[in-house]
C-alpha cells in the first residue's frame, strides 16, 4: 500500500487552477487493488452515465460488462490489443462501450460518439468519488467484439474499458508498463487548446 501511495502522489495532476479534488486525482492506472468490485458499485456508476446530457436526449450509450472468472470476460480480453492484454486482466470487470449511431429516423448521429464521451465522464468521475479507477481503451478490436457479443448493425462498439479499485503492485507489471505507472502524467498547456476570438494563424 505505501508504494502505491506513492505512485498516486507522483500522478496527481499538477493543475494550473484549483479544481476539484477528484479531477487532479483521476489516471488510468494498468494496476488495480485485488478488492473485489460489486454490481451494487457497479451500478452506480452506469447510474452516473445514464444521467449524462445527449443530443435530443436519445441516450445513445450502451454497454456490455463482464466480472473477471467469468466466460464473458475470455472474450472481451480476445477482443483486446496485444497492448492491452498484457495488463487488463488485472481488473476485476472490463466494459465494452457502444454507440447507436442512427436516430429512429434513420438520420445518422453525428453527436453519438460525443454523448458517450459525456456518459464516460459522468461515470470517471463518480467512480473517483468511490475510488474507483477505470482506464479507457481504444485498443478493442470492434469488428471482432461485434460479432463475439451479437451486437446489432446499427450499434457499433467503440472502447473498451478495465475498471477496479485504486491499488496493486506496479513491479508485476511488465518492466515497460511499470516504467509508465510510475511517470508523470503531462497535459498540452491551456494556450495550444483554448482560442480566444478566432484560431490563431500560423
Amino acid at each position: 500500500m505505501e508504494q502505491y501511495t506513492a505512485i498516486q502522489e507522483i500522478k496527481t495532476a499538477n493543475t494550473k487552477y484549483d479544481l476539484h479534488e477528484n479531477i487532479p486525482a483521476r489516471w488510468s492506472p494498468r494496476m488495480f487493488s485485488t478488492e473485489p468490485l460489486g454490481l451494487e458499485e457497479l451500478n452506480a456508476l452506469f447510474e452516473a452515465a445514464r444521467w449524462a446530457a445527449s443530443s435530443n436526449n436519445e441516450q445513445p450509450w450502451r454497454f456490455i460488462y463482464a466480472f473477471k472468472g467469468t466466460p464473458a470476460y475470455e472474450k472481451m480480453v480476445r477482443c483486446l490489443s496485444d497492448f492491452n492484454k498484457k495488463w487488463a486482466r488485472n481488473a476485476p470487470v472490463l466494459l465494452l462501450t457502444a454507440i447507436k449511431e442512427k436516430f429512429d429516423s434513420g438520420k445518422s448521429n453525428y453527436h453519438a460518439l460525443h454523448d458517450l464521451g459525456l456518459a464516460m465522464g459522468n461515470m470517471t468521475q463518480e467512480a473517483q468519488s468511490r475510488n474507483i479507477a477505470l482506464h479507457h481503451m481504444a485498443g478493442v478490436d470492434w469488428q471482432k467484439a461485434q460479432e463475439i457479443f451479437g451486437v446489432p448493425e446499427d450499434y457499433h462498439i467503440a472502447t473498451a474499458v478495465a475498471v477496479g479499485f485504486y491499488g496493486g503492485d506496479a513491479s508485476e507489471l511488465p518492466e515497460n508498463l511499470e516504467k509508465m505507472e510510475r511517470s508523470h502524467r503531462k497535459r498540452l498547456a491551456l494556450e495550444d487548446i483554448v482560442f480566444k476570438g478566432s484560431w490563431p494563424a500560423r
